[in-house]
């Protein structure tokens, strides 16, 4: 088997593994299996295994770390995302729910990145600056903070229904997802902020400017005010839990937008990561 070859089969068998635990991670929330809910921490370690020799694999055969193209992007992306949740899940088993939004998408974008072109590329000379790794990882953290904000909104929005269902009072109560909303939103806010600054300088060791107005920074920009703006209504104007929770997705639907689907669509010097 070709290096490229146990790869790909790596990354399967971890998505296969994730998707395995997810399903007992939801066993364990809606009908409240202790048993599930324990042995999906183990699954999900289970499937952290292969996936990270998938991604080894391809930092030494690159030469570089995952990320410069798609395939790579989403898998380091998916990678930790599911180290969040895992976290979170064995510190604080009974907010369980978060996990039935968080982990789909951790899910969808490994996959989604399986079949994106995985053909390795060279780190272009820009790219070789350790500033882009701070940048990088800054940004990463980021992605999952924001992300369990938006599955703890969620969670909020399901519960505050007129008539939720039953398996919702096994999640957390309503004002500790509410705090949780914003915990994890402000907690990925600082993250983007440093990327946001880190990248500055990183573009000026690059290019020789601190700021461009190319696609990806206006939208990188645009997306760290709507987070800045909701957090402050939030905490200077006391906006209800449920209008918190809305302008949380919005705003994560915003930055998925950024980082994910801008690179793609709109030619910029940041779009040879995501090609």
């Amino acid at each position: 088997m070709t290096g490229f070859a146990l790869e790909v089969t790596l990354h399967w068998l971890a998505t296969g593994l994730y998707i395995v635990a997810t399903l007992l991670l939801a066993a364990g929330a809606v009908f409240g299996k202790d048993r599930a809910r324990r042995l999906c921490r183990l699954v999900y370690l289970a499937g952290l295994m292969p996936h990270t020799a998938a991604l080894a694999l391809r930092w030494v055969e690159s030469g570089h770390g995952p990320y410069i193209l798609r395939y790579e992007v989403l898998s380091a992306n998916a990678y930790l995302a599911v180290v969040g949740l895992l976290l979170l899940l064995w510190r604080r088993p009974a907010w369980s729910a978060l996990g039935l939004f968080a982990a789909p998408v951790a899910i969808v974008a490994i996959a989604v990145g399986l079949f994106s072109n995985p053909q390795m590329r060279e780190l272009p000379p820009t790219f070789r600056s350790v500033w882009l790794i701070f940048h990088i990882s800054f940004a990463k953290v980021s992605a999952v903070s924001f992300l369990l904000s938006m599955a703890s909104s969620a969670v909020l929005l399901l519960r505050q229904r007129p008539q939720p269902s039953a398996w919702m009072e096994r999640a957390p109560a309503g004002p500790v997802l509410d705090a949780l909303v914003v915990r994890f939103a402000g907690f990925g806010l600082i993250f983007w902020t440093v990327t946001i600054a880190a990248g500055s300088v990183w573009a000026n060791q690059s290019w020789g400017r601190y700021w461009g107005w190319d696609a990806i920074e206006t939208w990188s920009f645009v997306s760290w005010l709507i987070y800045g703006a909701f957090l402050h209504a939030r905490l200077f104007f006391r906006t209800r839990p449920s209008v918190t929770a809305w302008m949380s997705i919005g705003a994560f639907s915003l930055f998925v937008l950024t980082a994910l689907v801008i690179p793609i669509v709109l030619p910029s010097i940041h779009s040879a990561y995501m090609q």
